[in-house]
């Protein structure tokens, strides 16, 4: 597996003064995902749990919704200048049966760490191929356990810690309990991850938990929870207006601004108490 940081020399200006340390730094490579041998995307991530990226990526295209529906998955051969394995081009192979991505799913560009949707915001396309019915989740959070979930992910963030330089997503419990975390350079990688994770777990879909995110709440992670069956996100920072016309239009309870004991909800703010 690739590395996750990387070690720099550096120099440091302060009150006047130069010095010389060494800076720790989070990787970016990029993933290129094939299916069937057909390139599907590629997207710029910290390397570590691909699988999970990769299976957290088909179930928000629509692609598959339970571990079978993945038959294989596997490195291909590539290289760098060293001749070490980058492990940097995964092929999956669908069960028989389970249709590939349709085209408009197909990103002829790379994806940056900062891009996830890049453009496919369509309400529409989300709804016609969400699974569960979030309006028939009966999940209650208590106000102040939702106030406090981000800095239990702040808790988790190992590689943060060391770079600066990273976003994260968990998933907790409505009882708080931690189910899983990832982190990433790119925010849309980190919540594939998560969600890949749950469903390799078999655990979709996920009623009765939170997904709490260190970033904003754009579509793209709004559309990820809603298409794992999550029935409430909360970020730290604010939410797009389309991110909020989604969570509106598919019963997702969506929390802004959570930090400092106090939250914003935006949509559904009966599930919180």
């Amino acid at each position: 597996m690739g590395r996750v940081t990387v070690r720099r020399k550096t120099t440091r200006l302060a009150d006047g003064e130069r010095t010389g340390r060494i800076d720790t730094l989070v990787v970016e490579e990029p993933l290129e995902l094939r299916v069937g041998g057909e390139s599907l995307q590629v997207t710029m991530r910290t390397p570590g749990d691909d699988f999970d990226l990769a299976t957290g990526f088909l179930l928000s295209e629509g692609v598959i919704t339970k571990p079978a529906d993945v038959l294989t998955m596997r490195y291909c051969a590539g290289v760098d200048a060293d001749g070490e394995q980058t492990y940097n081009l995964l092929d999956i192979a669908l069960a028989p049966g389970v249709e590939p991505p349709a085209q408009s799913a197909k990103r002829n560009f790379t994806v940056t760490s900062a891009c996830g949707v890049c453009g496919k915001d369509s309400l529409e396309d989300v709804r016609t191929k969400a699974v569960w019915d979030l309006a028939e989740d009966a999940t209650v959070v208590d106000a102040d356990l939702l106030a406090d979930l981000p800095a239990r992910l702040r808790k988790s963030q190992k590689i943060f810690d060391k770079t600066g330089g990273l976003h994260a997503a968990a998933l907790f419990t409505a009882d708080g309990e931690l189910l899983a975390a990832k982190e990433d350079v790119g925010r849309h990688n980190a919540v594939d991850k998560v969600i890949g994770q749950a469903l390799q777990q078999d655990l979709l879909p996920l009623r009765g938990t939170v997904l709490a995110v260190s970033g904003r709440a754009s579509f793209e992670l709004v559309q990820k929870a809603v298409m794992a069956g999550i029935p409430v996100l909360a970020a730290v920072s604010a939410p797009s207006s389309l991110a909020a016309d989604l969570a509106d239009e598919s019963g997702l309870t969506l929390a802004g601004f959570v930090r400092g004991g106090a939250f914003n909800l935006y949509t559904h703010p009966d599930r919180v108490n």
